[in-house]
């Protein structure tokens, strides 16, 4: 069959396909376990290792079985971790004080990993919604507004808790207007000057969060939903904006959640900031996969490696992923 491309035959781009070698050496982006930041909850409790029922595969883990945790992302080369608390209902209240708590469930799991592991990077999420008694990730008026401002103040609290504690990365997720400003200054005034921020600059209000909300306990609490404060699924423009003021404002990296559906603004914001940028893969698109792959549909080691690799191609500079010690282990 004749071809009508004057290129043709001269160019063949099949040519670099062909060998498993030469497809390894024409690359575009690489991943590698370094790129991997593994997701941990932590429950309280002695001994406890409790599957989760919306995330098949992945469970809630006392602060003493953190130690092997370590261990392993150590030994497959992942370089950092993400404690995520299951609080008790005795310890939730409207003020989310408990966040404040220098001993609280966070606080041990950060020594515990340090302790076992020093070099392995710790990140700890910002926001209130594990504390609060209505589920949302800042204080709310008694007409349900979420005060932007007050809840500030103890979010620049409880980083500076978690810091005390001996975390790496301090990762805002609640959404707030200026906290990663406050966050940072508050920061730098007690000698935290190597503390990094990891923004969630751009969280957007996503059905894909359920079986997180699950895992830390916090749906059964959540009063109305969080529209008012994460973004909306509509918008891109307007993430380029928190992004924006989240660099201005100090912040080290920037995160983009969920993942998936999102990739066009992964692209967005790595094509117009000089700054790292991360993804979640969150606990929906995790669910996601785990059921497409028991429905018998989808290879499941193939199906992690596609999607990370999709991250990086897209611009992140890393991924959170569920996925982290299985995608080390196929990559190793």
């Amino acid at each position: 069959m004749s071809n009508s491309s004057p290129a043709y035959p001269a160019t063949r781009l099949r040519r670099t396909r062909v060998a498993p070698w030469s497809r390894s050496l024409h690359a575009e982006n690489v991943l590698t376990p370094a790129d991997l930041i593994w997701p941990l909850f932590v429950t309280e409790g002695s001994d406890v290792v409790e599957p989760i029922g919306t995330m098949p595969g992945v469970n809630r883990l006392s602060v003493d079985n953190l130690a092997a945790a370590a261990r392993e992302a150590v030994s497959l080369g992942i370089p950092c971790v993400a404690l995520f608390p299951n609080t008790q209902a005795d310890r939730r209240s409207e003020d989310g004080r408990e966040a404040l708590n220098p001993d609280n469930l966070i606080c041990r799991a950060i020594k515990a990993l340090k302790d076992a592991e020093p070099g392995l990077g710790v990140l700890t999420d910002v926001a209130l919604d594990p504390y609060t008694s209505h589920g949302h990730d800042g204080l709310m008026a008694e007409d349900g507004r979420i005060l932007n401002d007050v809840t500030v103040e103890v979010l620049v609290g409880q980083s500076l808790n978690q810091a005390r504690a001996g975390c790496d990365i301090i990762a805002p997720s609640d959404m707030m207007d200026g906290r990663i400003g406050a966050i940072r200054a508050g920061l730098e005034g007690e000698g935290f000057d190597n503390v990094q921020i990891m923004a969630y600059a751009a969280k957007y209000a996503s059905a894909f969060y359920g079986p997180f909300r699950d895992a830390v306990g916090s749906g059964g609490y959540l009063k109305g939903d969080k529209k008012t404060y994460q973004m909306d699924p509509a918008n891109s423009r307007e993430a380029l904006r928190e992004v924006a003021m989240d660099i201005a404002e100090g912040a080290d990296s920037v995160m983009v959640k969920p993942g998936m559906p999102y990739l066009d603004i992964i692209r967005a914001v790595r094509d117009r900031f000089d700054v790292p940028v991360f993804a979640y893969q969150v606990s929906g698109e995790y669910a996601l996969i785990e059921a497409a792959v028991a429905a018998g549909v989808l290879d499941r080691d193939r199906a992690v490696l596609e999607t990370l690799l999709g991250f990086k191609r897209a611009g992140c500079s890393g991924v959170l992923t569920y996925y982290a010690v299985r995608a080390a282990k196929l990559l190793g």
